[in-house]
């Protein structure tokens, strides 16, 4: 018995050094295909079990998918869209500039590019068919979700007060707001439910109660708690509301009054949208992914208008904003990562 846990024990540390061999030799060379990277990343996932069990939701799919792109390539990948094909989520992710479709299994513990089909058909016979993953380009098999247009887009922002990746997306879609003014309806509003303790209950409360009670003063209040040199905890909040010359009396009554009606009114719409995920951005409807620049969330915001306005052209920030509070930048680019289920 002894000796049969020390092969197996043995036999785990063979395949993880294997795993690192593999994953050490795509990270030196950076002009390896994206597809062949992937390839090699799954491959081991198949092997040491890098999903976890049971039926997952497609945006706890390419979450996991992200992360794990991420931690072995030191790169994140962008994610396009996530669609249900052939009882499975097909991911359209892109990996270093290259757009490659990737298959999730439902229960989140199998990925792979390129799936064998069992049945032939007509299409199938082309000699001349183009079978590389990473080249081939069907418009219609990973298009991205089509946003209605309209001459007022209509965007909301679903964050939790705590959440790295929320704060990410505020601190990215701010200056949108100043650029776009009234041109767009934008609102911060807040996911239906919370995973950063009371803390996080507290502060969404208090910001729900600035936001309808003293609108005029949420944004510069927003603005003034990202400022902080923490990147896990916000600034002073007692001191951005004095400097922002906001009613704390009234805020607290409100936490501890209407607070919750308000949080019921961004819960409705939340669960409406089938949000899973902080931060989670929706336009016209429609949920869309954007990159985590001013710039990027700006170009995003633009291309729900009938018409695009003149302050469409402003130029903003194209860095990817930080995760976490704090105005640094960010060399990666985390679009599809999320705190969330």
């Amino acid at each position: 018995m002894k000796e049969e846990k020390k092969e197996e024990k043995e036999s785990n540390s063979g395949r993880q050094s294997k795993k690192n061999d593999f994953i050490a030799q795509a990270k030196k060379n950076p002009w390896m295909p994206a597809a062949i990277v992937l390839a090699i990343v799954l491959v081991v996932v198949l092997f040491t079990g890098g999903f976890s069990t049971g039926e997952v939701s497609k945006t706890a799919a390419s979450n996991n998918l992200a992360g794990l792109v991420e931690s072995q390539t030191g790169s994140a990948p962008i994610i396009n869209s996530v669609k249900e094909q052939s009882g499975m989520y097909l991911v359209d992710a892109n990996i270093g500039g290259q757009n490659v479709p990737v298959y999730v299994t439902k229960d989140g513990k199998y990925a792979f590019v390129q799936p064998i089909p069992l049945t032939v058909s007509a299409a199938n016979t082309n000699s001349n068919a183009n079978t590389n993953p990473s080249t081939n380009t069907n418009p219609n098999s990973n298009a991205p979700t089509e946003v209605p247009k309209s001459d007022k887009p209509k965007v909301e922002l679903f964050i939790m007060s705590y959440c790295p990746y929320g704060t990410q997306m505020e601190k990215a879609i701010l200056p949108v707001i100043s650029a776009l003014k009234d041109k767009a309806d934008i609102k911060v509003r807040f996911t239906h439910f919370t995973l950063h303790g009371e803390k996080e209950d507290t502060e969404n409360f208090r910001q729900l109660c600035i936001r309808e009670q003293q609108g005029a003063k949420f944004l510069p209040y927003l603005q003034c708690i990202l400022n902080s040199t923490d990147a896990y905890n916000p600034a002073d909040q007692t001191a951005c509301m004095q400097k922002l010359g906001i009613n704390k009396a009234s805020v607290d009554s409100c936490v501890n009054t209407k607070a919750k009606d308000y949080f019921a009114a961004d819960s409705q719409l939340s669960q409406g949208y089938g949000v899973q995920g902080s931060p989670t951005l929706v336009i016209n409807g429609v949920e869309v992914q954007s990159s985590r620049s001013p710039a990027a969330v700006l170009s995003t915001i633009c291309s729900a208008f009938s018409t695009a306005p003149a302050e469409c052209s402003t130029q903003l920030p194209t860095s990817q904003t930080s995760p976490g509070f704090g105005y640094s930048s960010s060399s990666s680019d985390s679009a599809a990562i999320q705190c969330g289920f």
